[in-house]
């Protein structure tokens, strides 16, 4: 799933491309990622509408239309956004969106699980997301008056979008890699020294990872069609059974709460 660098990466990618462009048409292959309108509806509100920004909240996409309303994406399991002419006949391409200076925007999602808004305020659906872990305000001390109140596996916390917006589940293991910690402890058990530490890493991992224009394990491309690289420098998600850099130990993998949980056995200790 594309997690807050790879969104955040196509969301930078596209300010540079579409933004003050008008919509011409929108071509529906799978209508039932539209989650609040009819087809016949979403067309007539969006088209000849143009775009004024493009933001990010959490791993949704938010662009702000000339009429005050906003169109709001989220890529789910396997979605990605693509400028790539290529795409026009993908047979996994859902949506497609036209503009006036002749260009197409691509909503390929192999899985179906794509989703589509188009409201008058945006709060409408990401009102319930928690706080950005890069805004400035969001401090080692914000990190810890949220996790004294959770007794939950602590990947579990950083993967729930209604505390903490837009981590999932690569970003949450590689910062706990970092900081040294199990993923399966409680929340509410981490030291402050712990949470500074988490705080500091999770700031680290999600910035290297934008820089790097995002992860391609699976679906996730640029809306150029190129591959994100921040994959090649994870040293736990999606490494089972290869060596850890710090310590040589074979990485490990266990299930939170229905997630695949990556990490190494000695450089993150159970009773730590």
């Amino acid at each position: 799933m594309p997690e807050l660098p790879e969104v955040e990466t196509i969301k930078r990618d596209l300010e540079t491309t579409i933004v003050g462009l008008c919509f011409t048409g929108v071509t529906l292959h799978w209508p039932r990622m539209l989650q609040n309108l009819t087809p016949e509806a979403f067309n007539r509100r969006l088209i000849s509408q143009c775009i004024d920004g493009i933001t990010r909240r959490g791993k949704y996409l938010i662009f702000q239309l000339s009429n005050g309303e906003t169109l709001i994406l989220h890529l789910r399991m396997s979605g990605s956004l693509r400028l790539d002419t290529a795409c026009s006949y993908d047979p996994y391409i859902r949506a497609i969106f036209g503009f006036d200076n002749g260009a197409n925007l691509y909503f390929r999602d192999p899985r179906k699980f794509g989703m589509i808004w188009l409201v008058e305020d945006e709060k409408q659906v990401v009102g319930k997301l928690g706080p950005e872990p890069l805004d400035q305000d969001f401090t080692s001390d914000t990190l810890k008056s949220i996790l004294k109140n959770h007794t939950a596996p602590i990947k579990a916390v950083l993967c729930d979008q209604t505390v903490i917006a837009g981590i999932g589940n690569m970003y949450a293991d590689e910062a706990l890699f970092a900081a040294s910690i199990y993923p399966a402890r409680k929340a509410d058990s981490l030291s402050n020294d712990e949470i500074k530490r988490l705080h500091c890493t999770l700031d680290t991992v999600l910035k290297k990872a934008i820089n790097s224009g995002g992860a391609s394990i699976s679906d996730y491309r640029r809306p150029d069609g190129k591959s994100g690289e921040a994959q090649f420098v994870f040293k736990v998600a999606h490494q089972l059974g290869k060596k850890c850099d710090k310590c040589g130990t074979p990485i490990e993998r266990i299930p939170i709460r229905k997630r695949g949980s990556y990490f190494c056995p000695k450089c993150q200790r159970k009773n730590d």
